[in-house]
């Protein structure tokens, strides 16, 4: 039973994702996500008792499949500071997939980045964990030099969170999502030698 409820919660999503894309949240009516994921009106309320309900989860959703992904980053057994570059590449990209697979969520993301953001809060702890297991990593291996690596993460996160909408928009010189090798040298250079002469 809780499969078949597992289940038809996620067609909702997916149905609810896909017309989101198609004709964007606006446009888009229950009585749509109910007709075209063929459950009725009943049974989408018996899951979300709103547009904006389900809005926020399907970017849940789409936020869960680049946080899988991280996670299995995390998993991986590499040295602290590759590992670190691996994560903060394959994030940007992800985010950059998932924004531009959805045609909703890329305009929202530029339009209303606050509402998206919203959403995101509980996320982005998890995210800020998987930095944090990162970089505790590298001191117990003494690839990294850090005092509070809580502090660290916290910053780590937010300037990720910055370079987001420049990435995505494809308006940064080094970080283009076609110059992967530019990219991993400009962030490797940044993160691990600064930008102070020596």
């Amino acid at each position: 039973m809780a499969i078949a409820v597992a289940q038809t919660r996620e067609k909702l999503i997916d149905v609810a994702r896909r017309l989101f894309a198609r004709i964007g949240v606006e446009n888009t009516t229950m009585n749509d996500i109910a007709v075209a994921s063929k459950k009725g009106r009943r049974t989408l309320y018996t899951y979300f008792n709103s547009k904006t309900e389900i809005y926020n989860a399907v970017v849940e959703s789409e936020l869960n499949l680049l946080y899988n992904s991280l996670d299995t980053v995390v998993q991986t057994d590499i040295p602290a500071d590759e590992k670190l570059i691996e994560f903060i590449t394959l994030r940007l990209e992800t985010i950059r997939s998932v924004v531009f697979r959805n045609g909703t969520l890329k305009a929202d993301f530029f339009r209303d980045i606050w509402r998206v953001a919203n959403v995101r809060k509980e996320l982005d702890c998890r995210e800020i964990d998987y930095l944090k297991t990162i970089l505790d990593e590298g001191v117990k291996t003494q690839v990294f030099e850090i005092e509070d690596t809580d502090a660290m993460a916290n910053i780590l996160h937010h300037a990720l969170k910055g370079l987001e909408v420049p990435y995505v928009r494809g308006i940064m010189k080094g970080l283009s999502p076609f110059d992967k090798q530019g990219e991993r040298e400009h962030i490797t250079k940044l993160l691990f030698y600064g930008i102070k002469k020596k």
